[in-house]
């Protein structure tokens, strides 16, 4: 340790303690019931090295033991967790933190100097109301774009699971499911995030996380402003069940005058309409990326007019809200036309065989052509079987010696095979 409990008096006096660490909510754990063991000057801190109270707590089944890294006025100076380092508010590194505000808080390294600011910080710390950052970083705008955009909203409790186990990896470990640690493949150690340093990330420099985030803030989608001013509607996706129209309205009122809500629940979206113009790209600059409503991050998006909609519409694989869909693979194309003369185009409508058959020319519901009698109906054609045939059934008389009234039908013939002459009798 940098001090001893009889080298100086003053320092003695100095030391922290404390009730409660100050955790963000990913350390503390998903369990509101949890259990801490606290040891009184327990380890030195980190940053300024004086001694401190540990606080060790396990965050929750299946997770590694966790203790506070660094002394509460170090927390307190950068508003950053005790264990990860990692901003309070937006649960970002302190790098990104700071760039994001355009603020650039140089603590001292050497030991008298970093001593002689510590001192200074916790009187500022004393003197204020516990609720808000001491220091350059009390004086910084209270929110940025970036910050907004690329903080983390949900706990990742990921960040609390076991090591990697290196005698699994090695192929020697021997406790199997009771290991403490995870057998997992190790991930590529020439990976920058896999040399992480806690005096960097207080410092905000060299620090592997935050250059991914920075470069991941470069590449982020913007919002273009439409040239049509005639759009005053704001598209708003991703609502889920739980997004109510009030819900939406005490958002988007502060920005001017709503004429109009209309909320799409079979494809959780709406569409806010607002009066001016001025009021809608307002609203879409303040909202984009940075509005949360119930713990879900919405999308919004500016609204189309009725002539880019029409047209739209009219290209494939396009929805009513916009969205680009894949083709499917696998499905055949689309059929080509059928080849035809200028003779049958006119008269094939079915694309059949050609032929000189009058009863498939008649099939088509065309007249024969000339000198080509028609096919009389069923019943009426010359019999099919021969006059001397002694199995023939009797010919019908004709037509001009049939009695009046009664006409012949073919199916009522009594020597048909399944007929009843009683049936028949009765006409």
């Amino acid at each position: 340790m940098a001090t001893s409990l009889g080298s100086n008096t003053y320092n003695r006096q100095n030391w922290e303690d404390s009730d409660f660490p100050i955790l963000c909510q990913t350390c503390l754990g998903e369990n509101p019931y949890i259990r801490m063991t606290k040891e009184k000057f327990g380890k030195e801190c980190k940053i300024c090295a004086r001694p401190f109270t540990v606080f060790r707590w396990c965050p929750g089944v299946s997770m590694r033991f966790k203790k506070t890294e660094v002394c509460q006025t170090c927390s307190k100076m950068k508003n950053v967790c005790q264990t990860c380092l990692l901003d309070l508010e937006y649960g970002l590194p302190i790098q990104v933190r700071d760039n994001g505000l355009s603020v650039k808080d140089e603590v001292p390294r050497s030991d008298v100097n970093k001593e002689y600011y510590t001192q200074n910080m916790e009187r500022e710390i004393a003197n204020s109301d516990g609720t808000r950052p001491v220091g350059l970083l009390g004086k910084a705008p209270s929110s940025s774009d970036m910050l907004l955009k690329l903080a983390r909203t949900t706990p990742y409790y990921k960040r609390n699971r076991p090591h990697i186990c290196s005698f699994w990896v090695k192929g020697e470990c021997k406790r199997g499911e009771e290991c403490p640690y995870r057998h997992e493949k190790p991930t590529d150690p020439d990976d920058p995030l896999a040399d992480q340093n806690i005096k960097d990330r207080f410092y905000g420099i060299n620090d592997p996380v935050a250059d991914k985030l920075l470069k991941r803030a470069t590449t982020m989608p913007r919002l273009d402003i439409p040239e049509d001013k005639s759009i005053t509607t704001l598209y708003i996706g991703g609502l889920g069940e739980d997004v109510t129209d009030s819900e939406l309205r005490n958002h988007f009122y502060q920005f001017g005058e709503i004429r109009t809500i209309t909320i799409v629940q079979r494809q959780q979206c709406a569409f806010i309409q607002f009066a001016t113009r001025q009021a809608a790209e307002t609203a879409a600059e303040k909202s984009f990326n940075k509005l949360i409503i119930n713990g879900r991050r919405l999308n919004v998006k500016w609204g189309r007019s009725q002539a880019a909609r029409g047209k739209e519409s009219e290209k494939d694989g396009v929805t009513e809200s916009g969205i680009r869909l894949e083709p499917v693979p696998g499905l055949p194309g689309a059929l080509p036309l059928p080849l035809v003369s200028d003779e049958d185009a006119s008269t094939n409508y079915f694309n059949l065989v050609p032929t000189n058959s009058p009863a498939v020319m008649n099939q088509v519901g065309l007249p024969p052509p000339p000198g080509v009698a028609m096919p009389p109906p069923p019943g009426f054609g010359p019999p099919m079987f021969h006059a001397m045939d002694p199995m023939a059934p009797p010919m019908p008389p004709p037509m001009a010696m049939r009695p009046p009234g009664q006409v012949h039908y073919p199916s009522q013939d009594p020597q048909r095979m399944g007929a009843h002459a009683s049936r028949h009798g009765g006409l």
